[in-house]
């Protein structure tokens, strides 16, 4: 892993303070940002997540796909959990902590927006991330790839449907054109200039391909990095004013994090997936393609709004919460036989 992957928590919570502490010095910057959008995408937001997108598209090699029935059963798992699981139990908890056990302390209008924020981070399964979550697992780089390969062209189809019909039950009233429009320019669009891209290069060679990722790699760094910094400026005087609301809408994200990791988990066990498939998996199931939930949220919703609190506190709770169930992956790894003690 590189110095960003070893590191990852510090950048993290680096662009997080970075974020805060610009949002509360300089609120007049980010207004003048938040202004600069067209159909309701803000177009700052949208270059930094093509930015941080675009190189992690170009990775994926989808010639994979066609090995996809050699080891079904680690892909049925994800395929279950990402879009007939984990949309439907987001949507749940949102609406038991924010329209019942919250209730009392969180007027309906911010209650309907925040459930609305984690039911578009429940329909989001992770895209980059996943990647290193993968190596720190020491996970199958070539499943995880066509794990990921898989997602990405099912939520071309399946993620502006799901998340309507779940915002439409939860009273959210959802503007179809701009929820299509953020699927197509967060994820179809990204999808098909990574494939034409890795295409062209690897018709010229594959050196050309992996050292073309490779100096693209420190700007999707910065594209990461530059997202959050953007997304905690924007909801700076909010997470400072509400520390509370910060708290209330991260107990159910972490929640459906060990939860959703847990149903993975089981699976696994009862399909008998070895761990190197088993650990991207569960973990893939976990994540969350947290810049296109955010991206949404900003279309639909507005920048100040609560679903985009929501996901940005999803952004919050995220790499902790991933960095602990890595931790139980590894822990859970099944034990390799030592060696025989020479002389016995």
């Amino acid at each position: 892993m590189g110095l960003f992957e070893r590191f990852l928590t510090v950048w993290v919570a680096l662009g997080i303070a970075a974020g805060v502490g610009l949002g509360l010095w300089l609120p007049g910057a980010f207004e003048a940002v938040a202004v600069l959008e067209y159909a309701q995408v803000n177009l700052v937001v949208a270059v930094f997540i093509w930015v941080m997108i675009y190189p992690m598209m170009i990775q994926i090699d989808w010639q994979a796909v066609k090995g996809v029935g050699q080891r079904p059963q680690g892909l049925l798992l994800t395929l279950v959990v990402n879009w007939l699981i984990k949309p439907f139990t987001m949507a749940a908890l949102g609406v038991l902590f924010f329209q019942h056990l919250f209730a009392p302390w969180v007027d309906p209008q911010s209650a309907s927006e925040y459930i609305a924020g984690m039911i578009l981070l429940g329909v989001a399964p992770c895209t980059a991330m996943v990647f290193v979550w993968s190596q720190l697992v020491k996970g199958d780089a070539n499943y995880t790839l066509v794990q990921v390969s898989i997602n990405d062209l099912v939520m071309v189809v399946a993620f502006a449907p799901i998340a309507a019909f779940l915002l439409g039950v939860t009273d959210v009233t959802v503007p179809w054109e701009t929820l299509v429009l953020s699927t197509v320019l967060y994820v179809v669009l990204p999808l098909a200039a990574g494939m034409l891209t890795r295409h062209l290069l690897l018709q010229r060679s594959v050196q050309a391909l992996t050292a073309y990722v490779a100096a693209l790699k420190p700007w999707s760094v910065v594209g990461l990095i530059a997202t959050v910094v953007l997304l905690f400026g924007f909801q700076a005087q909010t997470l400072v004013a509400q520390p509370g609301v910060i708290g209330l809408i991260a107990v159910p994200l972490v929640l459906q994090s060990y939860g959703i990791f847990f149903i993975g988990w089981w699976g696994a066990r009862l399909l008998k997936l070895p761990h190197e498939v088993a650990g991207p998996a569960c973990l893939i199931g976990t994540s969350n393609f947290f810049e296109l939930a955010v991206a949404v949220a900003i279309s639909l919703f507005g920048l100040n709004s609560g679903a985009a609190l929501a996901t940005v506190v999803g952004v919050l709770v995220e790499v902790p919460v991933m960095l602990s169930l890595v931790a139980i992956v590894n822990a859970w790894r099944p034990n390799v036989a030592a060696s025989p003690v020479p002389g016995k």
